[in-house]
C-alpha cells in the first residue's frame, strides 16, 4: 500500500487494513486528506488505479441510528441526489462512498463573470429541493429527520449562540441586564413565529459548498442534520448563501421555480404574502445564526477563515430586519456595535 509523505494526519494502520479488505483489487492504493470544512469530521480521498472513493471520519457509531446513514437512505429511496455508501465500519468511525470531485456549486459561480452561466446547476439543486420538501417529508420510511425539528428551543439556542459569540464576543458589545432582557423577547416571539409554521423535512445547511457537480449533475453531501422545519429554511440557506452573493433578480427566479414546479402553492390555504414574510423572518434567523457560527470558530479555536462572510451576512440580517420594526433592538444593536462596517478580516 502506498501512503503519501504530505498527510498532515495519517489514520490509523487499523483504519488502512479495513479500506483494504473493501477496495474491488489487493492493488495498491494511497490516501490524501482533503482540506479541513467547519466541522469535526475529515475527509480522505482513496485512490486505487483509475478509481477513487471518499474516506469520512468521526468517531465509532452505531450503525442501526446514525444520521448520516438514516439521512442518506431516506433521501436516496426519495430520488434525491446523494453519494452512494460503499462500505460503512461504524466501530472504526468510518464510512466509504463515492467520490464526487471537488466541484461545488460555490465554485461553478464563482468561475463565471457571468452569473447566468450557474444558472441551470442552480435550477437543478432547487430540483433537489423539490425531492426533499415534496417526497422525502411523506415518504413512508423511518428516519432520524423526522424525529428532530427545528422548534422554538433549537431556533432560540441559536440565536443565543449568535449573540455570545458575534455580539458579546467578536463585537465586544455591553450589553447590560434589560437590554438583554429585551433581546431576549425578540429572539423568542420571531422564533415562536417560525415555530407555527408548516413543516417539511429541511437539509439544514442546503448552501453552495454542499452541493457538488459531477459531470454536469448536482449531488447533495453533508445532510446529516436534516429535521423538520419550514419549507422557506432551505430556501433561504440557498438563495441568502453567505458564500454566494446572489443578486435579487436572480434569487427571485429560483423562487419563482420552486413555486411552478414544488407542491407549495397547492396547499390548502396558502398565502404568497404569507410565505414572504416568513421568508424575511428565516432570513433574519438563518443568516444571524450563520453569523454567529463564523464568529463561534474564531471564539472557540482561532478559525479566522470565516470572518470574511461577517459583512455581507450582516447585510442581510440588516436588510430582513428592515420587514420587521417590532425587531429593530437588533438593528439598533448591530449599528450600535458597527457590525455592519467593521473590519472583521484585521482582527
Amino acid at each position: 500500500m502506498k501512503m503519501v509523505s504530505e498527510l498532515v494526519n495519517p489514520i490509523s494502520q487499523q483504519i488502512q487494513d479495513w479500506i483494504s479488505k473493501q477496495l474491488p483489487t489487493s492493488e495498491d492504493f494511497s490516501i490524501y486528506q482533503l482540506a479541513g470544512d467547519a466541522s469535526a469530521r475529515k475527509y480522505y480521498r482513496i485512490i486505487q488505479g483509475e478509481k477513487t472513493w471518499i474516506l469520512m471520519f468521526w468517531e465509532p457509531f452505531n450503525e442501526t441510528n446514525y444520521p448520516f446513514l438514516s439521512v442518506q437512505k431516506h433521501f436516496k429511496l426519495a430520488g434525491v441526489n446523494v453519494p452512494t455508501i460503499a462500505a460503512v465500519g461504524a466501530d472504526l468511525g468510518v464510512l466509504l462512498q463515492d467520490d464526487l470531485g471537488d466541484l461545488t456549486l460555490e465554485r461553478k459561480y464563482s468561475e463565471n463573470t457571468n452569473e447566468e452561466f450557474s444558472k441551470s446547476f442552480y435550477l437543478k439543486s432547487v430540483d433537489e429541493i423539490i425531492k426533499i420538501h415534496d417526497t422525502a417529508t411523506v415518504l413512508k420510511n423511518q428516519t432520524c429527520a423526522t424525529e428532530i425539528m427545528f422548534d422554538t428551543a433549537k431556533f432560540l439556542w441559536e440565536m443565543n449562540y449568535a449573540k455570545e459569540h458575534l455580539i458579546q464576543g467578536i463585537l465586544k458589545y455591553d450589553l447590560d441586564e434589560k437590554k438583554s432582557a429585551q433581546l431576549q423577547q425578540v429572539f423568542t416571539h420571531f422564533c415562536e413565529r417560525l415555530h407555527q409554521e408548516p413543516k417539511v423535512i429541511c437539509h439544514r445547511d442546503y448552501h453552495s459548498r454542499n452541493i457538488m457537480i459531477k459531470r454536469d449533475q448536482v449531488y447533495i453531501i453533508d445532510f446529516q442534520d436534516a429535521r423538520l422545519g419550514p419549507v422557506q429554511y432551505d430556501l433561504v440557506s440557498l438563495v441568502k448563501d453567505s458564500y454566494v452573493d446572489l443578486s435579487d433578480g436572480y434569487a427571485d427566479s429560483l423562487l419563482k421555480y420552486y413555486f411552478e414546479n414544488s407542491n407549495l402553492m397547492k396547499r390548502k390555504h396558502f398565502s404568497q404574502e404569507q410565505f414572504n414574510l416568513i421568508f424575511e423572518l428565516q432570513t433574519l434567523q438563518r443568516c444571524f445564526k450563520a453569523c454567529g457560527s463564523f464568529a463561534s470558530f474564531m471564539n472557540t479555536r482561532q478559525d479566522k477563515r470565516y470572518l470574511k462572510y461577517l459583512p455581507q451576512t450582516l447585510k442581510k440580517v440588516a436588510r430582513a430586519l428592515s420587514h420587521f420594526p417590532e425587531y429593530s433592538l437588533l438593528l439598533e444593536i448591530l449599528i450600535d456595535s458597527d457590525a455592519l462596517n467593521k473590519n472583521y478580516e484585521g482582527m
